[in-house]
């Protein structure tokens, strides 16, 4: 098995909340703490956990935030050899409140380093043989669509944080993972509530290859292209913080696809991953193993077809 991420690494300050601010609101936060994060490190982390062959293609600064990535990746498991330093330029950062209860957060992300990572930092052997490459949009649109060329597995995109994706690297992608809101914005809707079958219909309309929409406690929604659409719904786990869960998600859907597992399966496990990585705080703070996920699977319902 061979996972391969491009993306962005920050380091994480989170400030526990009493409850989440307003537009114009200032909350006193109860405590603060750094952790490592950005979407790209974390779905690597999370794949590392789960499973061997995993690499990182990023970069960071050269100061302690950096030394403090690079080494959080490798004690998960994860090759860091691609990750460069970026001389002048700080490592990427995000300040992210949680609401206490309820696990909920905000997140404001500042790139710094990741803004750096070009074109021909994705075209790299670690890319080319992988059997699942992970992007994200925390990085550079154009290396973004540079890792999708180059790669000859399962391209598997995270449109997050949303925008505008140019048609050929649509064109590249296997498996698109976007959460609702950020469905909703790449079809160009309202935002609302809406059904799984509307989900389903927004996926159609945006791209002609799988879609697996995550819909936080609610699982997540596979829409393949033969037209197929199902429910998936994750198993109970009392939650403490969400921030990362989808990250979570992204990095054991990875693994599960280089397994070799179909995308019901593969997405059957990366609900079960995702919910127990919501039972410890940060981004990281309760990744799982393969061992506690196989043990928590059966717990997961049957997936539910969609009309």
């Amino acid at each position: 098995m061979s996972v391969t991420v491009v993306g962005s690494l920050n380091e994480d300050v989170l400030v526990a909340v009493g409850r989440l601010p307003g537009r114009g609101e200032t909350v006193i936060g109860r405590s603060a703490a750094l952790a490592p994060g950005g979407k790209g490190a974390n779905q690597a982390a999370a794949a590392g956990e789960l499973g061997p062959g995993v690499h990182m293609v990023g970069r960071v600064g050269e100061d302690p935030a950096g030394d403090r990535q690079l080494a959080a990746l490798a004690a998960a498991r994860v090759n860091v050899s691609r990750v460069h330093r970026t001389p002048g330029v700080p490592t990427g950062s995000a300040t992210i409140p949680v609401e206490e209860g309820s696990g909920e957060n905000l997140i404001v992300v500042v790139p710094g380093a990741n803004a750096t990572l070009t074109p021909e930092d994705a075209d790299v052997e670690s890319v080319r043989r992988a059997q699942v490459v992970l992007l994200q949009l925390e990085v550079p649109i154009g290396t973004v669509a540079a890792a999708a060329r180059a790669a000859t597995g399962t391209v598997v995109l995270t449109p997050a944080p949303p925008q505008p994706l140019p048609a050929p690297l649509l064109e590249q992608i296997d498996v698109l993972v976007p959460n609702e809101h950020e469905l909703t914005q790449l079809a160009g809707a309202e935002p609302g509530e809406r059904s799984p079958a509307e989900l389903a219909a927004l996926a159609r309309s945006v791209v002609s290859c799988a879609v697996v929409v995550t819909l936080g406690a609610r699982g997540a929604l596979v829409v393949t292209p033969d037209g197929g659409t199902v429910l998936q719904a994750p198993p109970p786990v009392t939650a403490v913080d969400t921030t990362g869960a989808g990250d979570c998600f992204c990095g054991a859907l990875a693994q599960a696809l280089a397994g070799d597992s179909d995308l019901a399966a593969a997405v059957r496990f990366a609900v079960t991953a995702a919910a127990l990585s919501t039972t410890g705080p940060g981004a990281r703070g309760a990744l799982p193993d393969e061992a506690a996920v196989r043990a928590l699977l059966p717990q997961a319902p049957p997936a539910t077809s969609v009309g």
